[in-house]
């Protein structure tokens, strides 16, 4: 069953969501070569909970941390570890929030030092390619319309491989509501879309094939191949002309762009 939200509870998804975004871009200072994702674990939470606010996925379905860590060929579900990075690494970084009873989810993928403009390639398509499926979500459309022009941008125009186990999904009371979001698809099939439908938008892609396998700690999911994989991640709600875009990446970007251990990562321009 899909719960479409009224303006209000859309309002209290974006202050969760928004938060989420803050904890984000705290990970943003702070991550570089050294650091470990359990620290930056631990940072999360506190800012979190010093918003009065709970971590989403701490708990949820017995997962053991507040942030997903993913770094290099893991995809998502990272469990955060003393592990420090190294310079060169890719991290994926996924965060939800349960704050006055709403669920807020967003992720993002840091590039730590000196990597290389292959892989800074495939962090910019995923980024652009958020948006793009974000450009569908609108009354009327498909979710094949989302997943289509997700698909058609990272596979058939920069041959990459958008990973088929995992998808978007619903966002409200629950973290994970129907209906689900693949980032692939047709045109014109699945669930019509409607004004004040909530979802997350999120684009898991791997440098080479799209097969992915699950890690020993019965978390990780990894790329079969072993290459690199990006995602990103908004929340948005349907909208009649436009979706609207409930986190907000720009709080990350200045981050980043503040952080010297780190590169910039910013959609661009599809027709470039």
């Amino acid at each position: 069953m899909i719960f479409y939200k009224t303006e209000e509870e859309i309002e209290l998804i974006r202050q969760s969501c928004l938060l989420v975004c803050k904890a984000l871009a705290h990970v943003a200072s702070l991550i570089r070569p050294g650091v470990s994702g359990l620290y930056l674990d631990k940072e999360a939470e506190a800012l979190i909970r010093d918003h009065h606010a709970s971590p989403g996925f701490k708990g949820y379905r017995g997962f053991p941390a507040t942030l997903c860590i993913s770094p290099n060929e893991a995809v998502v579900h990272g469990i955060p570890s003393k592990k420090e990075f190294r310079d060169g690494d890719i991290v994926s970084v996924d965060c939800g929030v349960q704050w006055n009873g709403y669920f807020g989810d967003s992720a993002y993928t840091f590039a730590l030092g000196h990597v290389g403009e292959e892989v800074m390639s495939l962090l910019r398509v995923t980024n652009t390619s958020l948006y793009l499926g974000i450009d569908q979500a609108i009354a009327g459309n498909r979710l094949g319309d989302i997943g289509f022009a997700i698909q058609e941008y990272v596979e058939r125009r920069h041959h990459y491989g958008v990973v088929r186990e995992l998808v978007g999904h619903g966002v409200g009371r629950n973290l994970h509501e129907e209906p689900e979001v693949p980032n692939y698809g047709k045109r014109g099939r699945g669930v019509k879309l409607q004004e004040r439908m909530v979802i997350a938008i999120e684009p898991m892609v791997n440098m080479g094939r799209k097969e992915v396998i699950h890690a020993e700690d019965g978390w990780t999911v990894i790329s079969k191949d072993h290459k690199v994989a990006a995602h990103y991640e908004h929340t948005i709600s349907v909208g009649r002309e436009r979706a609207d875009i409930l986190s907000d990446h720009a709080s990350i970007e200045v981050e980043v762009k503040r952080n010297p251990e780190l590169q910039s990562v910013e959609a661009f321009d599809p027709a470039l």
